[in-house]
């Protein structure tokens, strides 16, 4: 049995994605896919270093609306396990940053959503101050936490 089934994660992962970032403060994020698409994903960081932030959003959890913020960087090898149901996002603190995550769901376009980065029901602290990060338009325009619709619930999210 290995280290995950072992943990009580059952996944399969169906693809490995490479993000890299040349300047610090590139966010991306908070994203995620809703279901059938939704996806869980295991993230780490080979260059450089990233602040990563993953948001509960399973309606009736006991940390429905909380975050986990970890320091992935390529000397610690740490590494998080973002379930489906949670956003997850992350921003560079050095330059040529590389991130790679495992996913268990193929990318949807018609189930890809995102959350406000800088919701204050959030609080979430990026490590750097706003005026020095930088967004896709895309990430900017996200809602906030209170209007999203209740994508998932804590009783039938799957990984």
């Amino acid at each position: 049995m290995d280290a995950f089934e072992q943990a009580g994660v059952h996944v399969k992962f169906v693809q490995d994605n490479h993000s890299y970032s040349q300047a610090v403060g590139v966010l991306r994020g908070l994203h995620f896919q809703t279901n059938p698409s939704a996806q869980g994903k295991l993230v780490r960081v080979t260059r450089g270093a990233v602040m990563d932030v993953a948001v509960d959003l399973r309606h009736g959890s006991p940390t429905f609306g909380e975050h986990v913020a970890v320091k992935l960087t390529a000397e610690n090898w740490r590494q998080l396990w973002v379930p489906a149901g949670f956003a997850h996002g992350f921003v560079t603190l050095e330059p040529d940053t590389e991130f790679l995550y495992k996913v268990t769901a193929y990318y949807d376009p018609a189930a890809d959503k995102g959350l406000a980065f800088d919701d204050p029901a959030l609080g979430i602290d990026w490590d750097l101050p706003h005026e020095k990060l930088t967004l896709s338009d895309k990430d900017r325009k996200h809602p906030k936490l209170a209007d999203l619709p209740p994508y998932f619930t804590y009783e039938t999210v799957r990984a």
